[in-house]
């Protein structure tokens, strides 16, 4: 009899998810038949771990991390998906490198990568600036590899830029699944992805434009809220609406919380920086201009508190589906009267769902590992079948 973990694998085995010694930066530029190998993959791992199996598939090598951006998540995520499929782990800490030497990003790519497999990018400051630094750092990895510099090329996982977070929409979406019992429950189901109020300005656009360009694609009723002058980038609008016209969901603008809210199976307030101030600040941070940058932050946090009532309290919970809708979020959130006076979120609403949100986070270092595994082992599967013999 087949092992449950493996009758799990079914959408991996049946799928030509294209992705060994490739890169995965953006969720849309997959079929949904990779997206839902990922998961797949994700949770068998995650089964395995739970269990006390090893699923080391790699004997030594490197697993890079480039984070130009703080962070906690998705930095130990990172490392754990390496550790586990038996990587070691380096940090490209810039300042301590060559490249405040003037160092290109063409030769970096390279000296870094002699023995390495993966490596893991951040780079979610610069709007126009994240993604395009991904690229170019595969296109130089290609290069060396044509040229017989690097005898393998290693794989690009994004873990943020300033278009998309996929490790944070993929581990969303395996969370949505394991709530709602599936990712065929989850036509229809309306979640609201809405801007709530942050004593900060400068949030990146890539979690609400990760959402709403990944939950449109399972036929999801998404309903994106925020205040005039909040937009996302506007290309990403189109993925969603793209998506959703594909795959018999919704989507739509509205610029008011408590219209997102209303009648919501699911709930994500999350704030971010409008677009204008984004593409103002990265201006401003190329030219190192700290009194246009402390200028600009003044003028945006007086901006910000406009809108001060968009936070997820009880009374906005209280609109949605039976009154209990699933409330998400990529963490930290911004907890009013706890991490700050007034923030995105109620104390008591976060609190009731705290350990849900958790539970969310749980998902991301097996979704890495997925990545990491599709990108490195040729036969995933035969690879998960061979552990699984070693549960007897």
């Amino acid at each position: 009899m087949a092992h449950p973990i493996l009758k799990q694998l079914d959408a991996v085995r049946s799928v030509k998810t294209d992705l060994f010694h490739k890169d995965f930066l953006l969720t849309w530029e997959h079929s949904r038949p990779e997206i839902e190998a990922i998961l797949s993959l994700a949770v068998a791992l995650k089964e395995l771990h739970r269990q006390g199996v090893s699923y080391r598939a790699l004997e030594g090598g490197l697993a890079i991390s480039i984070f130009r951006d703080h962070s906690t998540r998705t930095r130990f995520s990172f490392a754990s998906a390496a550790s586990a499929l038996g990587l070691g782990l380096a940090e490209l800490d810039e300042e301590k490198s060559q490249i405040a030497h003037g160092e290109t990003v063409r030769e970096t790519a390279n000296m870094i990568s002699f023995l390495a497999e993966m490596i893991g990018i951040r780079d979610d400051i610069f709007l126009g600036e994240g993604n395009r630094y991904m690229r170019e750092v595969g296109a130089a990895l290609s290069e060396g590899a044509r040229a017989g510099v690097l005898h393998r090329r290693p794989s690009i996982v994004n873990l943020q830029c300033d278009i998309d977070h996929p490790t944070q929409s993929l581990a969303d979406l395996a969370w949505l699944k394991d709530h709602f019992g599936g990712l065929d429950r989850l036509k229809g189901k309306r979640l609201a992805m809405s801007w709530a109020y942050s004593p900060s300005y400068g949030k990146p656009l890539s979690v609400p434009q990760g959402v709403i360009g990944l939950m449109t694609r399972f036929g999801m009723e998404v309903t994106l809220a925020h205040p005039e002058g909040y937009g996302l980038i506007p290309e990403v609008l189109e993925v969603a609406r793209k998506n959703a016209a594909e795959s018999g969901g919704s989507f739509r603008v509205v610029g008011s919380m408590e219209e997102a809210f209303r009648g919501a199976e699911v709930v994500y307030p999350k704030s971010w920086a409008p677009f204008g101030v984004m593409v103002q600040r990265t201006e401003l941070l190329k030219k190192g201009d700290k009194a246009g940058l402390a200028a600009l932050e003044k003028e945006c946090l007086k901006n910000n508190a406009r809108f001060i009532d968009w936070q997820c309290d009880r009374a906005k919970m209280d609109l949605t589906a039976a009154k209990k809708a699933l409330y998400m979020h990529c963490l930290p959130a911004d907890i009013s009267g706890v991490s700050c006076e007034r923030g995105e979120v109620s104390a008591e609403v976060f609190e009731e769902y705290r350990i849900p949100t958790y539970r969310e986070a749980s998902y991301k270092p097996f979704v890495i590992s997925a990545i990491m595994y599709l990108c490195r082992v040729k036969d995933p599967i035969a690879k998960v079948a061979a552990l699984l013999g070693s549960l007897g």
